[in-house]
């Protein structure tokens, strides 16, 4: 197992957020790894994003996460109700993060379907295999990621990320990775427009 630690985090978030593209995001529950392969992420950069949290130098009890040190967790809510994951980037005190938009579960599948669905995974309609992981809400749902992880180390052991994982007969991969608009930001006026999002291609 190659786990990513905080120099990998501590660079250019655009970089980051390429590159977390392919890569495994472990989540340990009670003895059991959960593992998925990101396959979509966004990056955030307060300093000049219109659609980051902490854009311009806004530093409240909610953002303040934000401002830690790279790979640090960022979890917050949405609508009141869904969780996202973010993992804070570039120097302490900058206030940057890569949203982990999408994933495809690859170890433990069942036991994370009955997290999202109810049922394990070969008892999953077509429309729930289509929509398992690939959205933010629904991948903190899969992976039981509250606001509890909020502020934690991404190597803190119950949540962590790596290249490979040759135990579970996982190799590195190297995915081909496109550019585009983020998606919901339209009240962001020009950030709107940044090819911030990383995804992989649907095969």
């Amino acid at each position: 197992m190659t786990r990513l630690h905080a120099d990998f985090y501590s660079r250019d978030t655009l970089t980051v957020a390429r590159e977390l593209v392919g890569r495994y995001l472990v989540r340990r529950l009670d003895g059991t790894d959960l593992v998925c392969r990101i396959t979509e992420t966004e990056a955030y950069i307060g300093a000049v994003d219109k659609a980051c949290h902490a854009y311009g130098g806004r530093r409240t009890p909610r953002t303040e996460t934000l401002y830690a040190v790279p790979g640090t967790c960022y979890v917050y809510l949405i609508y009141g109700m869904y969780c996202c994951l973010n993992l804070v980037t570039e120097a302490q005190g900058t206030a940057a993060a890569v949203l982990i938009r999408g994933a495809v579960p690859v170890y433990h599948t069942d036991a994370i379907a009955r997290r999202r669905f109810g049922v394990p995974a070969g008892e999953m309609t077509a429309y729930q295999r289509k929509n398992f992981l690939n959205g933010p809400g629904k991948l903190c749902q899969g992976l039981e990621i509250t606001r509890a992880q909020n502020g934690l180390d991404v190597e803190n052991g119950e949540l962590f990320l790596c290249t490979d994982l040759p135990e579970l007969g996982l190799d590195a991969t190297t995915p081909a990775v496109r550019t585009g608009k983020r998606i919901g930001i339209d009240y962001a006026e020009e950030a709107a427009d940044f090819l911030w999002r990383f995804y992989e291609p649907i095969q």
